[in-house]
């Protein structure tokens, strides 16, 4: 049961993370999160318990190992992945394409249609245009300049029987706009493609469920979404099977997910992320939910989700009414679909000296192109140093916004 009234404790939400306090606002979190304490514990825990090499018999390495794979059956519950096994984990986002791109590159047939968007971070486009030396021919979904969304009407007329892949992200790192990727994965496979979908900017914001997405491949970080520095690849068990392995030569390719991670997962860390889950059922059973596992960690975030609306739209309400503005994406988080992540540009001002003035203040803000550079390329905004980002989490309070807020009215006319 879930008691949608209930509000987020605050005050108990910032005391889970260790390094948030009331001198600095961190609103820079689409570039990774505050880490939360159990996540630390986890680490600390295994490295001064279980540093041991696992697959031996003794007892040590057997409770190791027991470690690790509990911790890949608890990712694998947080994304709702059908099987543990279909759980690829590694550094990052970026390694995670690049290793999987490799593993598909000997897949590829002379004249494969690849199609990227111009709106991801790089993560997921340069392993795809890797592919052309393999003779895949690249094609590019290009956002909408007027509406800064990716029509579905212009994905028809990139979408062919060649095509094989679809990569896109699940939600903009600058847009902030979450885009429909399960109508997406409908269109793709009625052509016979596969969907692969980038969700770094979308997961700390909603509970992934990979099997909703209709996508045959997700990433995120799980940097982002308050654990260690680290990332999960999940893919469809049958076409995970059907890649080669990137392991040791004597490590088939029936072996998941093992032969798509040479070396192995970093064992710590892998057992630190179970604090994410903890954390999240947590929250939810304070909210009220009593369900299952995953009802709780839905009921966290939907808290999560309207309090990150609530502060985003104060901040987006701000920037509506001043003209020399301009917001780079969705200019409103009351009607939903977007994530609190909120990019804007000053007429007549470098981008640079906004955040060099909010600084100042101990307000952590960004400006840049946040490896999103085809965007920014493409709608012009290089010139002025890309975009000013501001990107909240849930433990964010109104008074940072207003805080923040009272600064940029200092430089912004």
């Amino acid at each position: 049961m879930q008691n949608s009234a209930s509000k987020l404790n605050l005050a108990h939400i910032r005391s889970e993370f260790p390094a948030i306090n009331n001198e600095v606002a961190y609103l820079d979190n689409a570039g990774g999160s505050q880490v939360l304490r159990r996540v630390a514990d986890r680490v600390r825990d295994y490295l001064l318990t279980s540093a041991v090499q696992l697959g031996a018999s003794y007892a040590q390495s057997q409770d190791a190992g027991s470690k690790v794979l509990a911790a890949r059956r608890s990712v694998a519950e947080l994304i709702n992945a059908r099987h543990d096994d279909e759980v690829v984990m590694g550094g990052s986002t970026t390694s995670l394409m690049f290793q999987l791109t490799s593993a598909i590159l000997p897949t590829v047939q002379p004249g494969d249609e690849i199609i990227v968007t111009n709106t991801d971070h790089e993560a997921n486009i340069g392993g795809w245009m890797r592919l052309a030396s393999a003779g895949a021919v690249l094609k590019i979904w290009e956002v909408n300049p007027e509406t800064l969304e990716l029509d579905l009407a212009t994905l028809d007329t990139l979408l062919s029987p060649r095509t094989r892949w679809v990569a896109m992200t699940h939600a903009s790192n600058i847009l902030g706009t979450v885009n429909p990727v399960a109508l997406v994965a409908e269109r793709v496979h009625a052509v016979g493609g596969r969907l692969c979908v980038d969700a770094v900017a979308y997961a700390p914001h909603r509970l992934v469920d990979v099997q909703a997405s209709g996508a045959d491949l997700y990433v995120y970080s799980f940097y982002k979404v308050f654990g260690p520095h680290y990332a999960v690849l999940w893919g469809q068990r049958d076409l995970l099977l059907s890649l080669p392995s990137l392991n040791h030569y004597f490590i088939g390719p029936e072996v998941l997910p093992y032969k798509l991670q040479p070396g192995n997962v970093n064992y710590e860390l892998s057992y630190g992320c179970m604090g994410i889950s903890d954390y999240l059922i947590d929250v939810g059973t304070q909210l009220g939910s009593t369900g299952t596992a995953r009802q709780k960690m839905q009921t966290a975030f939907d808290a999560f989700e309207r309090h990150e609306d609530a502060i985003c739209e104060r901040l987006l309400a701000y920037l509506r009414d001043k003209k020399s503005v301009r917001i780079i994406g969705m200019d409103s988080a009351a009607m939903g679909g977007r994530v609190p992540t909120v990019s804007f540009m000053v007429a007549g001002t470098h981008s640079e000296s906004i955040v060099r003035h909010t600084d100042r203040f101990g307000i952590g803000i960004r400006f840049g192109d946040f490896y999103a550079k085809r965007l920014v390329d493409g709608l012009g905004l290089q010139p002025q140093g890309g975009v000013v980002r501001v990107s909240m989490a849930h433990y964010n309070t109104m008074e940072e916004i207003d805080r923040l807020i009272r600064h940029l009215d200092e430089v912004i006319r």
